[in-house]
C-alpha cells in the first residue's frame, strides 16, 4: 500500500519559472555555470552554488548554510512562493524528440522505502548518503523529485488527462528544447481518490533518484530519534517524487568504451571471446545490436557483433540474464581485468541514439582500444531485478524524464 500525499509546494511565480528552472549543476559544463550565474540572477543554480558570488570554492556545512540562506532570499523577494492549500503537481514534458512523459508529483513515504513498497535497483554508496542526509537536514528542502514509476493505471491516467484540459499554471521551454507544463490539482474530492488508488498499488519502483531516496531515509530515521513527540505525520517523514506510470519511460543503453585489451592482442582478444560468444564481423560500417544478449563491438576500425554462447552461460537469476551483468561475467572482468566498474579507470561509458558514432570516434582517435554496444534494459528487468532484492551494474540504464531543480519544493 503505497503513501502518496499532496503537499504545499514552493514554487517560481509564473512569470519567473522558466528562469530559476534549472538542470542538476554537475551537468553544466564551467563555461555554462558561469554564463548562467553571470546573466540570470533568478537561475536555482544562485541557490545551490552560493560561494559564486564570494569567487571562491566553499564546500561542506558552511556551503550548506550558505545554500538554505540563498533559498530564504528567494523567498524573500517572492520569486519563490508557497500554495496555501496541499495540492498534487501534474506535470507534463514534452522532449525534442517528442517523447511525453506525464505524472504526478507528490510527497512519498520514507516507510514506504524502508518497508519495499518503493523497490530499489541500485546500489547506494554510504557516504554519499550522509553528505546529502547532511545537506538534506541543513537546508531542509527537496529541490528535485525522485523518478517512481507505477503500473499503468486507468484511475491516475483519467485525472492526469482530464487536469490536463485546463490551462496549465506553468509552461515554459528549456534551451534543450523541452517543453514543460505543471496544473495544480488541489481538489479534495480528486485528491483523495488518487490518495486512495496509490494506497491500492502494492509496489513502486525507483527509476531514477536512488541516492537521493536513501539520504531522505536516513534522515528521517534521524529526525524521528531527536522528536521526543514524533507521530508520523510529519514532513520529514516524506520525500518528494515524480510518479509517471511505467509505459511513459523512456530508457536507454549505457555503452562501454575500454583504454586497453588487458595485454592481449587483438586476435588473441579474439579468440578469448570465442568461447563465449559466436563472432561476426560486420566492417567499417556501423553497427547496433538489436536484440538481448546480443552485442556489438568496435575494435581495430571494424565492427563485430557478439551472439551469446548460451549453452555456455549460466541464467541462476534475474541479474543474470542482465546484458551488463553478461558483459561484465564474460568478458570485462575475466578477460579484460576490470572489477571495479564504478572506480576503474580503464572503463568509461556513454549514452545516445547517435551513440556508436561517438564510440567509433574514440576508439579511432585512440582513445580507447575499444567499445561495446548493448540494447536498452527494459522496465520488466528493472522490476524483476528490484523484485528479487538484487541491483544492477553501475551505468545499466540512462532513463528519461530528466527533471529541472526548483520548479516543485518540498519543505520538511
Amino acid at each position: 500500500m503505497a503513501k502518496v500525499l499532496p503537499f504545499k509546494a514552493v514554487r517560481p511565480t509564473r512569470d519567473k519559472v522558466s528562469l530559476v528552472a534549472s538542470r542538476s549543476y554537475q551537468s553544466y559544463t564551467q563555461a555554462e555555470l558561469e554564463a548562467r550565474l553571470d546573466y540570470n540572477p533568478f537561475s536555482f543554480l544562485q541557490v545551490v552554488n552560493p560561494g559564486y558570488r564570494y569567487h571562491k570554492t566553499i564546500s561542506g556545512k558552511e556551503r550548506y548554510h550558505l545554500v538554505k540562506n540563498r533559498y530564504l532570499e528567494f523567498k524573500e523577494d517572492s520569486v519563490f512562493i508557497q500554495d496555501n492549500n496541499p495540492s498534487y503537481y501534474v506535470y507534463k514534458i514534452v522532449n525534442r524528440e517528442g517523447n511525453t512523459f506525464s505524472g504526478i508529483i507528490a510527497a512519498t513515504s520514507t516507510e514506504d522505502y524502508e518497508l519495499d513498497v518503493i523497490k530499489k535497483h541500485e546500489d547506494t554508496i554510504e557516504f554519499r548518503e550522509n553528505i546529502f542526509k547532511d545537506y538534506l537536514k541543513t537546508v531542509g528542502f527537496n529541490a528535485e523529485p525522485v523518478l517512481l514509476t507505477y503500473p499503468d493505471n486507468p484511475i491516475i491516467d483519467s485525472v492526469i488527462l482530464e487536469t490536463q484540459k485546463e490551462r496549465a499554471e506553468f509552461e515554459f521551454t528549456t534551451t534543450y528544447r523541452d517543453t514543460h507544463y505543471l496544473w495544480i490539482l488541489n481538489d479534495k474530492k480528486i485528491i483523495d481518490m488518487v490518495k486512495r488508488t496509490f494506497e491500492a498499488i502494492d509496489t513502486i519502483y525507483i527509476a531514477d533518484g536512488h541516492h537521493r531516496s536513501a539520504s531522505s531515509c536516513l534522515l528521517s530515521k534521524e529526525l524521528k530519534s531527536q522528536n521526543k513527540t514524533h507521530s508520523g505525520k510529519e514532513a520529514y517523514n516524506y520525500f518528494m517524487s515524480y510518479l509517471i506510470p511505467e509505459s511513459h519511460l523512456k530508457i536507454y543503453e549505457f555503452n562501454r568504451l575500454i583504454k586497453d585489451l588487458n595485454g592481449l592482442t587483438k586476435e588473441a582478444f579474439l579468440i578469448e571471446l570465442d568461447t563465449m560468444f559466436r563472432i561476426e564481423n560486420r566492417g567499417i560500417e556501423l553497427y547496433k545490436p538489436n536484440k538481448k544478449h546480443h552485442f556489438s563491438m568496435y575494435l581495430a576500425g571494424e565492427f563485430y557483433s557478439l551472439y551469446l554462447r548460451k549453452s555456455n552461460y549460466t541464467f541462476n537469476n534475474s541479474l543474470d540474464a542482465l546484458d551488463t551483468q553478461i558483459l561484465y561475467k564474460t568478458i570485462l572482468e575475466p578477460l579484460l581485468g576490470i572489477s571495479d566498474l564504478r572506480n576503474d579507470t580503464r572503463i568509461d561509458y556513454s549514452y545516445g541514439k547517435n551513440d556508436l558514432v561517438n564510440i567509433k570516434s574514440k576508439v579511432d582517435r585512440g582513445e580507447f582500444i575499444v567499445g561495446f554496444g548493448l540494447v536498452p534494459i527494459t522496465v520488466n528487468e528493472i522490476k524483476a531485478i528490484a523484485d528479487d532484492g538484487l541491483t544492477m551494474p553501475p551505468k545499466s540504464t540512462y532513463i528519461e524524464p530528466k527533471l529541472r531543480s526548483g520548479v516543485t519544493i518540498y519543505e520538511f
